[in-house]
């Protein structure tokens, strides 16, 4: 949906600024930084059924650069919005909305997040207790993790779940569902402190794939192989991960990340004897993506908000504060934080802070 005027109504103590600025896609490319430029716009109406959000945190994702390289949708011609998720304030509200108020918290997944403010449907803004950015964990990166070990790896009691990039923003989760779901978790990563990361949610074995050798290391304590791979990586890791089913396992690609840059992306291709071995041992290979799950996002939200609030399942957030420019602030961190996340030192789920947080009342 555009952003566009509309008639719409807002809180009269709530005054808004007369422009926004917003990140957008101007240039089909890989290369992020030349992809976007940043727009200044007149403040936005919500229309009649829509609300106007004040975003506070956006979610950095890694497939934002297959967004701004054209590869999901050959009818996207820049200039075009980009960002896939959100939570924020709600400062306007559309005549016809009753559910959602003004200031209350909402999180959301619409394209065009990275912007400061937004107009969206009003019934895709989700209400949360509190504007923080580990329920943005909870979204693409948690469903995915949720939706995809449920949907595609039929995860079972007692089986081995391989886990790559385990430490990073959807890794964290997978660990975390495979474990509930009573299964042995193996983990990527690497650091030594991701590797102590992954033992804080349960991961069962971190292995730190620059000190260990991961194929070495699962022939030796796995001998039988891994029932689920969740993979994401790509490259030689999804090879390793393949050889390493176990009889009749299934292997999940939710991405892979390390061809992402390449001005041709490099998907992984299988190789006559891994075909062989598919074959020989029955094992499957399924790809997972998030939107073509789009009705059970709200059954897979509700599901991992309770886990949250209860406090069995943990949200970790990477603000950029251990980044060489400090914490990813404003629209124009959201560059920064892409650069940061492809270098592979973020830790969680990696987040901009886009717009400060509202004065108290009566400050």
């Amino acid at each position: 949906m555009s952003q566009s005027s509309g008639t719409g109504s807002s809180s009269d103590d709530m005054a808004l600024p007369a422009t926004f600025r917003k990140l957008v896609c101007s240039k089909l490319t890989q290369h992020f930084r030349d992809a976007v430029s940043i727009q200044t716009l007149p403040m936005l109406k919500p229309g009649p059924q829509d609300v106007l959000v004040r975003n506070r945190f956006t979610g950095i994702n890694a497939s934002d650069i297959n967004k701004t390289a054209g590869r999901y949708n050959p009818a996207d011609k820049p200039p075009f919005d980009i960002g896939f998720e959100s939570v924020g304030e709600v400062v306007g509200v559309g005549s016809e909305v009753k559910h959602v108020k003004v200031g209350q918290g909402v999180c959301f997944m619409q394209n065009g997040t990275f912007s400061e403010y937004q107009v969206l449907p009003a019934k895709l803004a989700i209400p949360v207790p509190s504007v923080q950015p580990e329920h943005l964990g909870l979204l693409v990166s948690g469903m995915t993790a949720d939706l995809s070990l449920r949907e595609c790896g039929k995860i079972k009691e007692g089986e081995t779940v391989l886990v790559t990039a385990a430490a990073g923003g959807t890794g964290q989760f997978a660990v975390q569902y495979a474990k509930q779901a009573g299964c042995h978790v193996i983990g990527t990563c690497s650091s030594d402190s991701k590797a102590e990361f992954l033992k804080s949610l349960g991961c069962d074995r971190p292995i730190n794939y620059k000190t260990e050798d991961l194929g070495q290391v699962l022939k030796k304590e796995y001998p039988g192989g891994v029932d689920v791979v969740y993979e994401c990586v790509g490259g030689d890791m999804f090879h390793t991960c393949l050889r390493s089913l176990a009889p009749r396992g299934r292997l999940i690609i939710i991405g892979f990340v390390s061809g992402y840059k390449e001005s041709q992306i490099a998907a992984p291709t299988i190789k006559p004897n891994e075909l062989m071995g598919l074959l020989a041992k029955s094992t499957s290979i399924t790809g997972f993506f998030l939107f073509a799950f789009a009705n059970q996002w709200q059954e897979s939200f509700a599901r991992q908000a309770a886990l949250f609030a209860k406090g069995a399942v943990k949200v970790g957030v990477d603000l950029g504060k251990n980044s060489e420019k400090g914490a990813f602030k404003g629209v124009d961190g959201i560059m920064d934080a892409l650069d940061y996340m492809y270098s592979g030192k973020s830790q969680g789920k990696l987040v901009v802070e886009v717009n400060e947080p509202l004065p108290s009342p009566g400050l």
